[in-house]
């Protein structure tokens, strides 16, 4: 028999799930980081930050939200499994952003992730330069391609039913007296 009681056999199994979802949260939250500092710099967007960390679902405006933009903000009990951010990209020069829903799900020595209605990337862990680059080519191509084919679409007399897996937000600091 064993000197341990069910509760400390209970414990121990819930401390190395703790101890697993602050892990995954802190790989999601690392891999969300590089994916929206090096956003703005392959748009090459010099005046200024064009990417922010933003919550995934309700009210949000382009600013940085830290541990706010996670879908695990504010839950209690860190839950092990996939998680979303929200990643707000400003499309033009007039103060028009989005905001593209992103979930993270750690497979292995990877990391999967999905746009909410659209395509699913892969990216190896530890995120490389290369991966990171290659990810920002097809978050790129997913956009300009969604606009694309609305406006096609328009053009040839459909609204169409596309989605994208983000909404609108116009912001300009320039309206509101702001710099």
């Amino acid at each position: 028999m064993s000197d341990k009681s069910r509760f400390d056999t209970l414990t121990e199994a819930a401390e190395r799930y703790g101890r697993l979802s602050l892990d995954n949260y802190a790989i999601v939250r690392s891999v969300a980081e590089n994916v929206s500092a090096g956003f703005c710099r392959y748009l090459g967007d010099d005046k200024g930050v064009c990417v922010h960390l933003v919550p995934p679902e309700g009210a949000w405006v382009p600013q940085p939200y830290r541990s706010g933009a996670f879908s695990v903000s504010g839950t209690g009990f860190l839950p092990l499994g996939p998680i979303s951010f929200g990643l707000a990209v400003k499309v033009s020069r007039t103060g028009d952003w989005i905001r593209l829903v992103l979930t993270c799900a750690k497979k292995g020595h990877h990391m999967e992730i999905a746009i909410a209605n659209g395509p699913v990337f892969d990216i190896g862990l530890p995120v490389s330069d290369t991966e990171l680059f290659d990810l920002f080519e097809r978050l790129h191509a997913h956009l300009v391609r969604w606009f694309g084919d609305a406006a096609d679409l328009f053009e040839h007399g459909d609204y169409g039913g596309q989605s994208i897996g983000f909404d609108f937000l116009h912001n300009d600091p320039a309206e509101k007296g702001e710099s």
